[in-house]
């Protein structure tokens, strides 16, 4: 039976890149993408009956809670799963009901301030206007009820540390880290165009 791992935060808090790193690090471990089911369903609606925030969805929730715990019950290892999430009654249609079936599941959520994002965002070529920093105000306020702990504070926390504090919090063993600056470098840039997210 399968953990879960689930990385929550604002967007440019290094939810992906952590995700990434702990699956570099845990060698039975599988990244699962929430993000995927509301490209689905946003692809496959009409503009007519499109919402803004394809978490608005029950089905797009619904979705996600039933394939974490057909992943939970049928892989023998660990889950991660990097979303952001701050209504506090989506998170508990998601994770509060895999809890109340049983399931393992570790949150974190990746607490960095409102500067630090808009400069992370910035630097990726956000614009002023962009879905993700429009979302900074919303993240950062709602991610700091009790509910999304455990909160841990990143803004001057190397990737790999975040990775190894989650870890160890989650009774999980890391392998060594026996990369080098270089590589680790390319292995975040190649995570970082993976997954660029185009936001209207």
């Amino acid at each position: 039976m399968a953990t879960i791992l689930w990385i929550n935060g604002a967007f440019g808090a290094g939810k992906t890149q952590t995700a990434y790193e702990l699956h570099r690090r845990i060698p039975e471990s599988f990244v699962f993408d929430p993000e995927n089911a509301g490209y689905y369903i946003r692809k496959n609606l009409p503009k007519g009956a499109a919402k803004d925030d394809f978490q608005d969805y029950a089905m797009w929730r619904e979705f996600n809670y039933a394939m974490l715990n057909h992943l939970r019950r049928e892989y023998n290892g660990v889950v991660i799963a990097p979303m952001t999430v701050v209504n506090p009654r989506y998170f508990e249609e998601i994770v509060g009901r895999l809890r109340d079936d049983g399931a393992i599941v570790h949150h974190f959520a990746l607490c960095v301030s409102k500067e630090e994002l808009y400069r992370r965002l910035r630097g990726r070529g956000e614009k002023a206007d962009s879905w993700p920093v429009r979302q900074i105000d919303r993240c950062v306020e709602g991610l700091a009820a009790e509910v999304f702990k455990h909160h841990l504070q990143t803004d001057h926390m190397p990737i790999e540390t975040v990775a190894e504090t989650i870890a160890s919090m989650s009774g999980i063993t890391l392998v060594p880290d026996r990369k080098g600056k270089l590589g680790k470098k390319l292995d975040r840039l190649k995570t970082q165009l993976k997954h660029i997210r185009f936001f209207g």
